[in-house]
């Protein structure tokens, strides 16, 4: 295509939002961002990111810090193996690689948690290397720029788009390429009401040529959602409770709740459970995951039960922010504070 690179590089060098983690080319700094920003949006990831660069300013300081510590400065952006996961491999760089950021795709994509996507992004906008970024807003722009009908959630699909990305790239300055076919995804070729007047490259744009930019990327596949029904128990005894540890693994591992009863319905009556004390219980909180949705229901109980979970850990309602707790009781606790 004539003047791709140029194109998106003029747009990109006028348009471009001004976002701490372009900034820097420290891989480290570019490797939290990345990790951050999965399945968090700019506006809510950017505070964690700089608090992050502030606790640990470099990787060993992460790799040195302790696991509840992370997790506590993790406490809101939901989806805990991500954090798990930089603890791991910044213990491995230290550990493994003198403390060393790898320099390379192909080092890269060795740390867990690491996609062909994230090794993609860190190893270009850090070290110039010519890879081609594809992520949610890259699939849509080439789905509509070629208007392509291969389902972006097939073997075939991505493999497509990989090859169609690799074609496109610049040779002389990859980093750029890749944040540019980021950003117009992100701010032009938006998944509704996508503003084409504003593309720098809306002339070769075959979707819109067809009419079929509404329809433009294709799933083939709808993500099954599983329901499950929570009850965490809130006791109280002169402003003490109880909370326990989630050792078993799956989401909110090594995070800690109120003592939970999970149930197979979300059917909460109190006859269900033996209560030997006044308890008033919330409405039903809807909590949504990929892959699963939680409903909650927190059930205050003035005064301690006569059997205590050898597992319960007793604190002072008031230090309770002191423990990494999963955002659905975060939230809950905002709330009804």
């Amino acid at each position: 295509m004539t003047n791709f690179y140029l194109r998106i590089a003029h747009w990109y060098e006028q348009n471009a939002r001004n976002l701490p983690w372009r900034e820097t080319k420290n891989p480290y700094f570019i490797w939290l961002s990345e990790i951050i920003l999965q399945q968090t949006r700019i506006e809510q990831g950017t505070k964690y990111y700089l608090k992050f660069i502030k606790n640990y300013p470099t990787i060993n300081d992460l790799a040195n810090a302790d696991e509840e510590q992370i997790l506590n400065d993790w406490q809101g952006l939901g989806y805990y193996s991500r954090a798990r996961n930089l603890h791991s491999s910044a213990k491995y760089v230290r550990d493994e690689l003198s403390g060393n950021f790898p320099s390379s795709f192909d080092e890269i994509i060795k740390l867990k948690g690491v996609g062909t996507y994230t090794a993609s992004a860190i190893s270009s906008f850090a070290f110039n290397e010519r890879k081609a970024v594809v992520d949610g807003n890259v699939y849509r722009f080439l789905s509509r720029l070629f208007d392509i009908r291969t389902p972006i959630d097939t073997a075939l699909g991505q493999k497509e788009f990989q090859e169609i990305a690799d074609e496109l790239i610049s040779e002389s300055n990859p980093s750029t390429h890749n944040q540019a076919m980021m950003e117009i995804g992100s701010l032009i070729c938006r998944p509704k009401q996508p503003i084409c007047l504003e593309c720098p490259v809306a002339d070769h744009c075959l979707a819109l040529e067809n009419n079929t930019i509404n329809i433009r990327p294709i799933k083939s596949k709808k993500t099954k959602v599983t329901d499950r029904f929570f009850h965490f128990l809130l006791y109280n005894e002169d402003n003490y409770t109880f909370i326990e540890k989630r050792t078993t693994s799956g989401i909110w591992q090594n995070m800690y709740q109120f003592p939970l009863i999970e149930t197979e319905t979300n059917d909460s009556e109190k006859e269900q459970f033996i209560w030997q004390n006044q308890t008033t219980e919330s409405k039903e909180v809807i909590h949504k995951l990929s892959h699963q949705t939680i409903h909650a229901i927190f059930h205050h109980i003035e005064g301690f039960p006569k059997e205590i979970n050898k597992k319960w850990i007793k604190i002072n309602r008031e230090n309770i922010q002191d423990y990494p707790l999963p955002r659905i009781i975060d939230r809950y606790l905002e709330e009804n504070s």
